[in-house]
């Protein structure tokens, strides 16, 4: 039987379960301030990823607009920070 490393290990479980979605949802709810700045960081109320989408909240008009403008930056940069093509499509609320 062949060897592999924890880390590849997870991978693969989390491949298989239906946890990786959540679990990428809390990676981009810790790296969203990283990703986006603290001042949009600061006024996002919320995250979510169901599918390939990533929904993100907010009551502030100002940003939404801003965000609407920046949606392929946004998918480039949480793909990137998580390390795949996760991210396809974002919806502003």
């Amino acid at each position: 039987m062949g060897e592999i490393s924890l880390q590849d290990a997870i991978k693969q479980f989390l491949n298989k379960s239906r946890l990786k979605t959540g679990v990428q949802a809390a990676q981009i709810d810790e790296i969203w301030e990283t990703i986006m700045g603290k001042t949009i960081a600061k006024y996002t109320d919320s995250l979510k990823i169901a599918g390939s989408t990533l929904y993100i909240t907010s009551q502030v008009a100002p940003l939404k607009n801003e965000l609407l403008y920046q949606k392929d930056l946004i998918i480039q940069r949480v793909n990137e920070a998580l390390g795949e093509k996760v991210i396809t499509q974002i919806v502003i609320q």
